[in-house]
């Protein structure tokens, strides 16, 4: 795809979203492609402005795979209301509980669906797929909440290590993956459950009309460190999840990892899983990241240094660090996007000019 040069009438608001938790409202633009070309571009390390991660993405969680209903978190064409309609059995039929001052669900407390990882093959009953309404999910999906025209992301819940977690409780999930007695055990789990989610995947893909990308849920670290080695990370976690990213880019799928905590030791065990992306939460150094592995991987930076009072500031001052932020990050040789975490610094005049000067610099 060739690059157009900016043209000021692309600057026309196509429409605007109101304000959202911290991010103060965004316009989007009359840009020179779709939003799905555009952001397509991205992924294949052409890009025509920079990205703002999830704002211009379609979110797609349908109720038809039973953890996006447990998680309280479906965006389909039918309404949900997580008040009345989240929590209940998840996939493997553990319970969650929806709890509405974190706008979340956990699992129910008590006593874990295992006590050990070594009883999984007598207790965990894989779900039969097949049984699920995806033709009735398509049916009322396509065509009007799957656009060609969206870039549309199948958000998928719970991964590998959350997965453990749903079963074990988080510390048994700590020992199944560090004891060697106990490996074994998850490596044959994780390998049948690569299986179960890489069908699931096909079925996406199957029955649904454009479906652009996957946003793969899978939390490996708190805010200090990460929950486990890179060493162990590579050999418990990473084939499997090589497996999933290998079956989606077999069918021209992007891939994008969701990964919560201080995270940097294990950025090349992201590259090595064959992730595309990676938007990094706020603890971590977005810029060190994107200097150390932007080549390999788009990062999702966030603004860092900005002051405190940064939407207060005259508009010219926002707009100038607009420009440096696009001059740092906006490369056409090393693209990266703009991380949701900094989405209150997306005044009207920083969006603008980031837009702006994005696309100056990436077609030069």
């Amino acid at each position: 795809m060739s690059i157009p040069k900016f043209d000021n009438a692309e600057l026309e608001a196509v429409f605007e979203t109101p304000p959202f938790g911290a991010s103060p409202g965004m316009k989007f633009y009359k840009t020179p492609v779709t939003a799905h070309d555009g952001i397509a571009a991205l992924f294949q390390k052409k890009p025509l402005w920079q990205v703002i991660e999830h704002a211009e993405f379609r979110m797609f969680t349908p109720r038809v795979v039973p953890d996006n209903v447990a998680r309280a978190f479906c965006f389909e064409a039918r309404p949900f209301d997580a008040n009345k309609e989240g929590g209940g059995s998840d996939m493997f039929g553990i319970i969650w509980e929806y709890v509405a001052q974190v706008g979340g669900s956990m699992v129910r407390p008590g006593k874990p669906f295992l006590e050990d990882i070594s009883e999984w093959k007598e207790k965990v009953v894989f779900p039969d797929i097949d049984k699920w309404d995806w033709e009735g999910a398509a049916k009322a999906n396509n065509g009007t909440y799957l656009q060609p025209d969206n870039f549309n992301v199948v958000w998928f819940q719970t991964g590998f290590y959350e997965r453990l977690i749903s079963l074990l409780d988080f510390e048994g999930a700590v020992l199944a993956v560090f004891d060697e007695d106990s490996q074994a055990d998850v490596h044959e789990f994780f390998d049948k459950l690569t299986d179960l989610y890489i069908r699931i995947f096909d079925k996406y893909l199957t029955y649904f009309d454009h479906i652009h990308a996957v946003y793969f849920h899978d939390d490996w670290g708190s805010q200090k460190e990460t929950f486990f080695s890179p060493s162990v990370a590579e050999e418990m976690i990473v084939p499997y999840m090589k497996r999933i990213t290998e079956f989606l880019h077999s069918k021209g799928i992007f891939a994008e990892l969701h990964s919560c905590g201080q995270l940097y030791k294990q950025v090349p065990n992201m590259i090595k899983a064959g992730w595309d992306a990676w938007g990094p939460q706020t603890m971590n150094d977005s810029y060190k990241i994107y200097d150390d592995y932007g080549d390999k991987i788009i990062i999702a930076v966030t603004p860092q240094g900005l002051p405190e009072n940064f939407a207060k500031l005259p508009e010219e001052e926002q707009r100038k660090y607009a420009r440096e932020f696009a001059d740092r990050f906006a490369r056409p040789d090393k693209p990266s996007m703009f991380n949701f975490y900094g989405a209150q610094y997306l005044t009207p005049a920083f969006r603008e000019e980031l837009y702006i000067r994005s696309r100056e610099n990436y077609s030069k």
